[in-house]
């Protein structure tokens, strides 16, 4: 994305933009410079236009982007949510002349900056519109960043603030705050107020700073217990619910967490690489390699053994009368003892 938003801040603009893929922050930021740098404050309520394809029909919005700006130089139409270039079946049945896409595609208007944005891992390459697409527009792939991507965007983020951060810190950072764009930039953007203009962000000052997400927490819970300091474990879970946080979400996380442990385990048994189990299992590479690191602490037969008691703890959330938060708590012990009998 580095080199399409370079163009749009020097204001060379496309007429057509396809953003596709799931990393939200990466389609949010490329909107919010096209908007920033297009449109004057004073012309959005004029030349700027926003569409849910799954709503909408694709001729309303091409018609809108064929008017022509009223008091600007141009108007940007974005239209969220084009289904049909993907091999997805569509939640509500909206009838698209793509005919009249395609005619667009073809020859769009040069007062105009239409912007579509697909939110998909993947779009469908046998269909015309995709390749026609692909061939006229500016394509923006809003990926998921892998670890070393994400610690190089942490440091460019971190001089865009004005300061700067090793990489050392910049991987504290992501251990703590998790893989979310959105939640790093925030954090990146206190730690830098924080430290001040021109000055390196530190160890120390990420480890005071940065909020944990829900997520690093059930994470460092699990970890805590593996390595038998149940009173730590216990610590950060009486912390979560202090947070207000549900104990059904705080068990429905750590069923994810060791969910995540017991594919792992049995993928890698199997010969696969991490790369591969993080593409098939769908989650960030970071998150993988954490999961890898703790599987290795646990035998086949504990897992089983865990996921059996965590189906329990599931079942007597819902349907007894005890206090949810102590089926965590018998949760926790049971999963020390268990960990404390194998020493």
């Amino acid at each position: 994305m580095d080199e399409l938003w370079k163009k749009i801040e020097r204001g060379q603009f496309s007429p057509l933009y396809l953003l596709y893929g799931t990393e939200d922050y990466l389609i949010q930021e490329t909107k919010n410079k096209l908007i920033g740098h297009a449109l004057a404050p004073e012309e959005m309520d004029f030349n700027y236009a926003s569409y849910d394809l799954e709503e909408t029909p694709v001729e309303t919005v091409v018609e809108d982007a064929e008017t022509f700006p009223f008091m600007g130089e141009r108007r940007i139409v974005i239209a969220h949510h084009p289904y049909f270039l993907t091999a997805e079946k569509p939640k509500q049945k909206v009838e698209h002349q793509l005919d009249k896409l395609e005619a667009y595609v073809k020859m769009p208007a040069p007062y105009s900056i239409l912007v579509l944005v697909a939110p998909y891992e993947k779009l469908d390459e046998r269909k015309k519109l995709v390749k026609l697409l692909k061939k006229q527009a500016t394509v923006g792939e809003a990926k998921k960043l892998n670890e070393r991507e994400l610690k190089e965007w942490l440091v460019g983020r971190a001089g865009g603030e004005g300061c700067r951060i090793g990489k050392e810190a910049a991987e504290l950072l992501i251990s703590l705050a998790g893989t979310d764009m959105s939640a790093l930039a925030n954090e990146m953007m206190k730690l830098c107020l924080y430290a001040g203009k021109g000055n390196e962000i530190s160890l120390d000052m990420v480890a005071a700073l940065t909020a944990r997400s829900l997520e690093q927490n059930v994470f460092e819970l699990v970890e805590k217990v593996v390595q038998r300091k149940i009173d730590e474990a216990l610590r950060i879970y009486y912390d979560l619910l202090k947070l207000n946080e549900e104990p059904i979400k705080i068990l429905a996380l750590i069923s994810g967490q060791f969910r995540l442990i017991y594919q792992t385990k049995e993928l890698a048994k199997r010969g696969y690489g991490q790369q591969q189990i993080a593409s098939y299992l769908k989650v960030h590479p970071y998150r993988l390699k954490l999961a890898a690191g703790q599987a290795k602490l646990f035998t086949q037969e504990e897992l089983n053994q865990i996921m059996s008691l965590l189906a329990d703890s599931d079942y007597e959330m819902k349907s007894s009368g005890l206090k949810k938060e102590m089926i965590i708590e018998m949760f926790l012990f049971k999963l020390h003892g268990m960990k404390a009998g194998t020493k």
